[in-house]
């Protein structure tokens, strides 16, 4: 009696066609968290973590919704700018200047005499 050859006989029963796909998934994971890893050190964040430094972040220079950051050791200050202007008496500390580039430059008092000499 000849017997029929099943598929099944043929790539055995053992095999699971869902086992490269989760090889697949094993190898995006560990991308994925490779990719955070390197987020984090290219962005200083060793940096904010540690008690010992000094960070300052601007949020948002110049706008209306300009945010300071300060950390100073393990004291955080955060500032919210708004449009409010200061008052009280005060003294030129120097003057800034902004390039084409967009760079900023701060020009000290004592500078701009010893400039004017």
């Amino acid at each position: 009696m000849a017997r029929r050859r099943r598929y099944s006989d043929i790539i055995g029963e053992e095999e699971d066609p869902m086992r490269g796909l989760a090889n697949l998934f094993d190898v995006a994971m560990a991308f994925a968290v490779i990719l955070l890893i390197a987020f984090a050190f290219s962005s200083h964040l060793p940096e904010l973590l540690s008690e010992q430094s000094k960070v300052t972040i601007v949020k948002n220079p110049g706008e209306e919704d300009m945010e300071i950051i300060i950390k100073d050791g393990k004291e955080i200050k955060h500032l919210e700018m708004t449009n409010k202007t200061a008052g009280g008496r005060g003294k030129i500390l120097g003057t800034a200047y902004k390039l084409e580039t967009g760079e900023i430059i701060y020009v000290p008092v004592e500078l701009e005499r010893e400039e004017k000499k």
